[in-house]
């Protein structure tokens, strides 16, 4: 039963803990009892993508239940780490409310802040004293997951380079960067170097998230949602063919055109 301080809604974790540790437990289930923290892995990733696709639905029932999922993923770690004696999911918790508080001076301490940019430059020289507290080395672009999908890690790391002033003075120069990469794959393209035209591919790519970065707009959230939409209307296109009773084979590149526009029309019309 979930109580209640300070008008703040107190979900005890303990059941959960308690269903896993049954799970691993001698009686448990035989599946749970083979998974390694690398064998959980793929499934962690699969429940972080979940989570986003609920929130691109606006579907909070979804939502909800998503959540609980990934929870279940970060409880199971915890679990494996405590059967060896390395941590549990008290000290999961411990960290990640000692941190928050630890990097949010201007919630829990004295300092002042104009705006969130302010946050996250305090974030960052947080962040570096911290590394330095503990030994490591803070390389400005450390810290990225090499696993994170391709275009979030480029954005992330042109972010980090933009910190310390290695970027365009204003987005002209991204722009033109764009042109520039796009008109050396086209070169590349046509002299029919598969090598060149996959390194020309990658530079633009990486050239047209610098312009995403500069109009503060996500490309992994954006190419998510154009890719979304270009299936609705390739739905729309194949459940049309299909109620008439032909297959997508049969239709001309111009009748699929002409039910693509169809399709874009009800879009906007909903």
């Amino acid at each position: 039963m979930a109580s209640r301080e300070g008008g703040a809604c107190q979900v005890p974790l303990d059941p959960l803990i308690e269903v896993m540790a049954a799970l691993r437990g001698a009686q448990g289930c035989p599946w749970d009892k083979e998974q390694t923290h690398r064998t959980l892995r793929r499934y962690l990733i699969e429940e972080c993508y979940e989570v986003i696709e609920a929130i691109d639905e606006n579907n909070m029932h979804k939502l909800v239940e998503e959540l609980g999922d990934l929870l279940l993923q970060v409880v199971f770690h915890a679990r494996l780490a405590e059967e060896i004696g390395s941590f549990d999911m008290n000290d999961v918790i411990a960290g990640v409310v000692a941190k928050m508080i630890r990097r949010h001076p201007h919630v829990f301490g004295d300092i002042k802040v104009k705006d969130s940019s302010e946050v996250l430059t305090n974030w960052a020289a947080i962040k570096k004293q911290e590394k330095a507290e503990n030994g490591q080395a803070s390389e400005v672009l450390g810290g990225v997951p090499r696993e994170l999908p391709a275009l979030l890690r480029a954005y992330k790391i042109q972010g980090r380079a933009s910190r310390v002033g290695f970027d365009w003075p204003s987005v002209e120069g991204a722009w033109e960067k764009v042109y520039e990469e796009a008109a050396e794959l086209k070169a590349a393209a046509e002299s029919g170097d598969h090598k060149a035209m996959e390194e020309e591919l990658g530079d633009l790519l990486f050239a047209v998230v610098n312009v995403a970065r500069f109009l503060d707009v996500e490309p992994e959230l954006a190419l998510a949602a154009t890719t979304a939409k270009f299936e609705r209307r390739f739905h729309y296109i194949e459940s049309q063919t299909n109620a008439k009773g032909h297959c997508l084979e049969e239709l001309s590149l111009e009748e699929m055109d002409m039910l693509w526009e169809q399709a874009k029309t009800q879009e906007k019309l909903t």
